[in-house]
């Protein structure tokens, strides 16, 4: 009976050759195949019917390994389970465990995809992928997603945090973003380690403690028409384009991609579509009479769509032509974003039209939700007088 099981000896094994089962007892055979290669087998009977179930090949698999994995066998079935059902699922298990495991980069890079055509910019998809490479990534971008807690997330933002917190704040968003867009897809479970409200605002000061604000630089209002006359002393598309800038309270972007079409000079409109607005809503300009005359002049010497062509054919004008003008006029202190603020100041402490006049001409949106929810016009009429009295203003009159 002492030899009922562990007949085989590892000297034993390596001399037998013969093609067949040589059984180890409990169940444990040696397999050699005609071709000579040794691999164990657990054989056992279930339900009345024979059963085998392989264990590995002899060089990985040693005798002392076979038969703690035959006794284990042994042991489910006298639990009732059959040791090869419970093999296979297993590794179906597995399967579809692998199956719904994807790494933190591998969710960010599915995640910009799925929303990269609802994106106005193109440039905002590679924003995301260069920002989340440079500052998630190297700390758990190989992870898979579900792996990720807010240990993993606090060590990504920390360093960042005080220093960049702009873009600290931004990176935490999309972080938090592709962590729910994996939740609803199923390859994590539990709360969100990048949110804020309620958990990460108990770890990180808040952003207004930290930030340093850093305005565009702004051109005084009172400064503003002698600013002018240096600028209209210049006859090239740069300064028309910076002009026109000027006049309407616009932004870089708007300027530099005017296209012919969305200008009605009749009307003396200039409509902005949607999804050239920061905002995404169409706004429309109105036009004073310095700034049509700007637009006419180059529509005198046309040369593609845009109103202010670029160098290249087909093309815009760059959007670092404004930038590079004022740097020739000896004023690389002011930026032609500032030139909102400029308007804006004018607006404020020379005039009486009512602040949402002046944010409306802005396209700023409201941010008290219940006041935007009641405008519903664009105050256009009130903008047109406005715009003319800054015309007026710049022109010295």
């Amino acid at each position: 009976m002492a030899h009922a099981i562990n007949k085989l000896s590892a000297t034993k094994i390596g001399k037998l050759t013969k093609p067949g089962f040589h059984g180890d007892g409990g169940g444990l055979y040696l397999q050699i195949t005609q071709g000579g290669v040794k691999s164990w087998l657990f054989r056992y009977m279930k339900n009345g019917k024979a059963r085998g179930m392989g264990l590995g090949p002899l060089h990985t698999v040693s005798l002392a390994d076979a038969r703690v994995l035959a006794l284990a066998a042994r042991k489910q079935l006298l639990e009732g389970v059959d040791p090869l059902d419970a093999k296979e699922q297993q590794r179906a298990s597995s399967k579809a465990t692998a199956a719904k495991s994807k790494t933190f980069d591998e969710c960010a890079e599915a995640y910009i995809e799925a929303h990269r055509s609802g994106w106005k910019n193109a440039k905002h998809a590679d924003q995301w992928t260069n920002t989340l490479d440079t500052y998630a990534s190297p700390h758990f971008g190989s992870l898979v997603v579900s792996a990720i807690d807010t240990a993993l997330v606090m060590k990504a933002l920390e360093p960042i945090w005080t220093e960049k917190t702009e873009t600290a704040s931004r990176v935490r968003g999309r972080i938090e973003s592709v962590l729910d867009w994996a939740t609803v897809r199923g390859y994590r479970s539990g709360e969100n380690p990048a949110r804020w409200k309620g958990h990460l605002d108990h770890l990180l000061p808040k952003r207004s403690k930290v930030q340093k604000v850093e305005h565009h630089a702004a051109l005084p209002y009172s400064d503003a028409p002698a600013f002018m006359v240096e600028l209209r002393k210049l006859d090239n598309t740069g300064a028309k384009a910076l002009e026109l800038l000027i006049l309407t309270a616009t932004r870089t972007n708007e300027i530099i991609g005017a296209r012919w079409d969305e200008f009605d000079l009749s009307a003396a409109i200039w409509t902005i579509p949607a999804e050239r607005m920061k905002a995404g809503k169409e706004h429309r300009v109105p036009l004073s009479k310095a700034a049509i005359r700007i637009v006419k002049a180059m529509k005198s010497v046309r040369q593609n769509e845009y109103v202010f062509p670029g160098q290249r054919e087909q093309s815009p004008l760059s959007n670092m032509a404004l930038l590079q003008l004022l740097k020739r006029m000896e004023r690389s202190d002011l930026t032609a974003h500032g030139f909102r603020s400029t308007f804006r100041d004018w607006v404020g402490e020379t005039t009486h039209y009512p602040r949402e006049v002046a944010e409306a001409a802005l396209a700023h949106l409201l941010k008290d939700k219940a006041e935007a929810a009641y405008a519903r016009g664009d105050l256009f009429t009130k903008r047109a007088a406005m715009m003319a009295d800054w015309a007026n203003y710049l022109a010295g009159r």
